[in-house]
């Protein structure tokens, strides 16, 4: 465990759960999204922001403009920032950084994909869209063992993808990082609390990749969820930065 405190780490198999995360994980809507493209190299990411001359570092996060910019805790110091290729695009590049300082460090960037109809910047139930925003990251979880997780971890079998969706879909929630969007900080990430209401969605989770969008989640490789399950620590204060370019930058 890291500096985050006492590991959570819960074994669950009852089909009610089951039932209610179908009901709420990674979107919402309890379908699987469509298969469709396989992974493509995205777009570059912005890097000419002004630094701090004394180490080489952005002062900004790169490509994120003032809107989003000033919704960013002032007492994060790990930033998940997610540039989506276009607004109808389920394509997408994950970059971790962490500040040091003033400045901002690029730590690591992977390949994403986010929901199979793109963003929206009004997310509602089944709409397979990505909610555009800065979100805190609280709580994991996932099918599989703690692999070293610094965040609360919950393992629980009611996690497991159905196996009734198509067999590439079967491992996607193996490792799951909650997106704190309308849900409850602090609880299990298949918590069905919704304190916005159910019409404004929920259950939006980063999660291993099927090649393809999702239903509103975000989702890397199997290698890049363990790279963040050990790497993100609540006392950094992480968040996600999300959305595809031209609303991350406005």
């Amino acid at each position: 465990m890291g500096d985050g405190g006492a590991r959570r780490t819960v074994v669950a198999t009852t089909a009610v759960a089951a039932l209610l995360l179908l009901l709420g994980a990674c979107g919402g809507s309890g379908r699987p999204a469509p298969t469709g493209a396989t992974p493509t190299s995205a777009g570059p990411v912005p890097r000419t922001e002004a630094g701090d001359a004394s180490a080489g570092r952005p002062t900004r996060i790169p490509g994120v403009g003032d809107r989003l910019r000033k919704r960013i805790p002032a007492n994060s110091r790990q930033v998940v920032a997610v540039y989506g290729d276009g607004r109808d695009s389920a394509d997408a590049t994950l970059v971790l950084y962490a500040r040091h300082g003033s400045g901002w460090d690029r730590v690591r960037d992977w390949p994403a994909h986010n929901g199979k109809e793109g963003w929206t910047t009004h997310h509602h139930e089944g709409d397979r869209r990505s909610p555009v925003g800065v979100f805190t990251l609280s709580d994991a979880g996932g099918v599989l063992p703690d692999p070293g997780a610094r965040l609360p971890y919950t393992r629980s079998a009611a996690i497991a993808a159905p196996r009734w969706w198509p067999r590439s879909y079967w491992h996607d929630f193996d490792y799951v990082i909650a997106v704190d969007y309308n849900r409850v900080e602090g609880t299990p990430p298949n918590n069905q609390t919704r304190p916005e209401g159910y019409a404004k969605g929920g259950g939006i989770w980063l999660h291993m990749d099927h090649g393809s969008g999702t239903s509103a989640c975000l989702s890397v490789s199997r290698s890049a969820m363990r790279y963040l399950l050990r790497t993100l620590d609540p006392d950094r204060h992480p968040v996600v930065v999300m959305g595809d370019r031209a609303d991350l930058a406005a």
